[in-house]
């Protein structure tokens, strides 16, 4: 991916450093965050949508410093402020055509563990977006993992996981966002599991529609980045991840949609650059 020399966003927030605290969820601190974690990784439920119904404790525990970030040597958050600034740009122009105005979101790079309006926010939990405060959260140290553990290497596929999140910071703009919560909430476990897939899907439709603008915009595309995205994707289906961690798969209990089902959307949105292609609500098939 073409990326070096792009403009930076301005739009980021660096917790990195920073003190993280510990014990912060009451009725159990940090224990009661990895049962939270364990419960949403075998049902396959958003974590972020368990912890917004967490509170959490007004006193401070004894904090823990994650090691501060190297100036003049953070490569790769550069690679990431400026893959932000191209989101900013696209969708920018994209809302502009519209007639409307875009609000970019704030990214947030942390170390370990973050507070957000989502409730506390962990690198166990991978990036993620939280609707509240309009903020898309990463530890860096995910694009690691992603490349090691779910064998999704590139730069390409770190884009990826950025612009997926970004896309759900338009679904929130738009309303999509608050729209699917409030459906998830009039009906059942199995219905509100694939209200959440339809937009998982459509977020990853909009991460194809940002490559294929930026690309014709800026050149950014190299041979070989559609194939690290579309890996990406595979790697991140829901019946991967399940079979991989508890050796069998359970549809019903999906959130973010198939392998199958997450590389056909972002090669939706890939392929016609447009996000009206991106309406997984209202296909028959997904």
């Amino acid at each position: 991916m073409r990326w070096e020399g792009g403009r930076k966003s301005s739009n980021v927030e660096d917790r990195r450093g920073m003190p993280v605290r510990r014990g912060g969820v009451v009725g159990g601190g940090i224990g009661t965050l990895v049962i939270i974690l364990l419960v949403s990784w075998f049902l396959g439920v958003d974590p972020t949508m368990l912890l917004q119904n967490v509170p959490m404790d007004s006193t401070s525990a004894p904090a823990e410093t994650a090691p501060p970030p190297v100036p003049g040597e953070d490569p790769q958050a550069d690679f990431a402020t400026t893959v932000l600034a191209y989101t900013e740009d696209t969708w920018g122009a994209i809302f502009q055509a519209s007639g409307a105005t875009y609000e970019p979101p704030t990214l947030v790079l942390f170390s370990g563990a973050t507070q957000s309006a989502c409730g506390l926010g962990q690198a166990a939990m991978g990036p993620f977006y939280c609707p509240p405060d309009r903020k898309v959260y990463i530890d860096l140290d995910f694009f690691r993992d992603l490349a090691q553990r779910f064998q999704a290497p590139g730069d390409f596929a770190q884009a990826y996981v950025i612009a997926h999140e970004v896309g759900h910071h338009v679904q929130n703009l738009l309303g999509t966002s608050r729209q699917v919560q409030a459906a998830r909430q009039r009906t059942d476990e199995t219905e509100g599991n694939a209200l959440s897939v339809r937009l998982e899907l459509q977020a990853d439709c909009y991460a194809g529609v940002w490559a294929s603008q930026a690309d014709q915009a800026a050149g950014i595309l190299e041979q070989g980045d559609v194939e690290e995205g579309l890996a990406a994707a595979t790697a991140i289906g829901d019946d991967r991840l399940q079979q991989q961690s508890r050796g069998y798969v359970t549809p019903d209990s999906f959130t973010h949609g198939s392998s199958e089902q997450r590389v056909r959307w972002f090669r939706r949105g890939l392929e016609t650059g447009d996000p009206g292609q991106c309406d997984t609500f209202s296909s028959a098939e997904l």
